[in-house]
Formats: C-alpha cells, sequence, structure tokens
C-alpha cells in the first residue's frame, strides 16, 4: 500500500486539534483518545480499497482518518462506567478514568463531529461521491450505536446482530468511503462492501476466540473465522486494482495473537 502507517499517524495528528486550542482538557484528552497505539485495521481498509477501485490510496486519507476518529469516538464511550466501565484502554487509562466521565461523553461527541467534518475535506473523483460517502458513514455510524443498545441489552441478546454493527459496520464504512474516494462505480463499492462485511465478522469471530469467550462456542466460531475470511477474499474477485494488501490483511487478522 502506497501510505504507511507513519503517514497515517501524521495525517490523524494534523487533523486533531493543536496543543493551546481550548479548552485544553478536551484537547488533551481527544489526542489521548486517539493517539493510543491502535493498529490503525480501519483506515488501512480505507486507503486499500481506494487502490483496490484503481485509485490512489492518497484519494483516500481524510475518510481514512474520519474512520478512526469515529472508532476512537466509540471505544471512549464504550469504556465509560455507564457501558462496559473499563479503566484502561490499550496499556493506559481510559478516557474516563483520566480525565473524568462527563469529559469523556464530550470526547466522544466531539471526535464523532470532526469524523463528519474531516470525511467532508474527502476531494470528489467523481460528481456526487462525497454525498455517497457522507450518507454511508452517517449509515454505519448509527449502526454501530444500534449495535451497543443491543449489546448492554438485558436478557438474550441477539449476537449475530450485535456483530454485524458494532464491529462489522465499522470495517464496512471503511472500505466504502475508501472505494468511493478512490473512484469506484456501484458494483466495485459494492465487492469491497461485502469483503469489510465478512472480514468485520471473522475479525469479531476472531477476537471471541482470543478472549476465551465465544458465545457459539469454540468449535463454531474457529469455523467461522475461516468461513467469513475466505468469503472476504472472494469477493475481491473482479476489481480492477490491487488487492494483494486487502488479501494479506485478512489472512493476517485471522492469525493475529491479539
Amino acid at each position: 500500500m502506497a501510505i504507511s502507517l507513519p503517514e497515517i499517524e501524521a495525517a490523524l495528528d494534523a487533523v486533531l486539534p493543536r496543543s493551546g486550542e481550548r479548552p485544553a482538557t478536551l484537547c488533551a484528552a481527544m489526542r489521548w483518545a486517539v493517539e493510543g497505539g491502535g493498529k490503525r485495521i480501519r483506515p488501512q481498509i480505507c486507503l486499500a480499497a481506494a487502490e483496490a477501485v484503481g485509485g490512489a490510496a492518497a484519494d483516500a486519507l481524510m475518510p481514512a482518518c474520519a474512520i478512526e476518529l469515529l472508532h476512537s469516538y466509540t471505544l471512549v464511550h464504550d469504556d465509560l462506567p455507564a457501558m462496559d466501565n473499563d479503566a484502561e484502554r490499550r496499556g493506559k487509562p481510559s478516557v474516563w478514568a483520566k480525565f473524568g466521565e462527563a469529559n469523556a461523553i464530550l470526547v466522544g461527541d466531539a471526535l464523532q463531529a470532526l469524523a463528519f467534518e474531516t470525511l467532508a475535506r474527502t476531494p470528489e473523483n467523481r460528481p456526487g461521491t462525497l454525498a455517497k460517502m457522507l450518507a454511508a458513514f452517517g449509515k454505519y455510524a448509527v449502526g454501530v450505536v444500534r449495535g451497543q443498545v443491543e449489546d448492554i441489552a438485558d436478557g438474550k441478546k441477539d449476537v449475530p446482530f450485535i456483530y454485524e454493527h458494532k464491529t462489522a459496520d465499522l470495517f464496512m464504512s471503511a472500505a466504502v468511503t475508501g472505494a468511493l474516494a478512490g473512484g469506484g462505480d456501484d458494483a466495485e463499492v459494492e465487492k469491497l462492501r461485502l469483503f469489510a462485511y465478512h472480514l468485520g465478522l471473522a475479525f469479531q469471530y476472531e477476537d471471541d476466540l482470543l478472549d476465551g469467550d465465544a458465545p457459539c462456542g469454540f468449535d463454531v466460531a474457529a469455523a467461522r473465522v475461516r468461513t467469513e475470511t475466505d468469503a472476504a477474499i472472494a469477493a475481491l474477485n473482479g476489481l480492477p486494482g490491487d488487492t494483494e494488501f486487502l488479501v494479506s490483511l485478512a489472512k493476517r487478522l485471522v492469525d493475529r495473537t491479539r
């Protein structure tokens, strides 16, 4: 892929509020949330999707930043005492544990808004592309919330629904916006959406196995990891650009240790 992880980090640094902006707490907490050492899987999917439709990764740099800002907001809110009550994220205090619950709520709000602002900076390769990107981005952002509501519900939960929305929706947002930014047509965008849908499910089932907590059973989860990964890779057939990175990423996510 033409854009490296350090370049993704530099782009994220550029869109986040600068040191010295007010309120200082908000600026510091937003950076704390985003600069937390994540793998940047979703931005990489976004950039590679642009290349897969024959565009340039650079065309999708703003959508790639936007998806990471959106992902970061979901983690900030997930960690809150009212949600998962996690005081640590990626080996350091979570946002609410360091800056307080009220600030964490506001940081999540600000990151979500900044994600849409950042996405809106994407140059259009085709007329109407930006409107399509914003519509898809908003749809999947709402989808993540739908999944979270189901996840915190009392009683029996619809686990497949949770996986499709809390995990796969963010992957699809990354792939669809990247493909649109790269100039993909409807059929090409749909191939990337299917890739991301299946990859998101495989990623979640693999997470279950790594956590030692597979609601569907370990044998079933292991089988679904392979089935969904194969479906993701198959969805890339026929795309005009380079899909090597996406195929490699899918295989690496399945074989990861964390």
